[in-house]
């Protein structure tokens, strides 16, 4: 049980260090590219596509 408890602190532990950090930054949440949207012409920056859902990664 022990173990447990531990576990759980330590998760708590980290999200809550997280979101003091998000609130310190003061920036929205962004995926790992940045998305669609936060280009300045709408357009994905690795495939050119304008429409989020189809926008997908090819490694050439």
């Amino acid at each position: 049980m022990s173990t447990f408890i531990a576990a759980f602190l330590v998760i708590a532990i980290a999200f809550s260090a997280l979101a003091i950090g998000l609130i310190l930054r003061n920036k929205p949440i962004e995926g790992s590219c940045g998305g669609v949207m936060t280009s300045e012409d709408g357009t994905c920056s690795i495939c050119g596509k304008t429409e989020m859902n189809t926008c997908t990664r090819t490694d050439s």
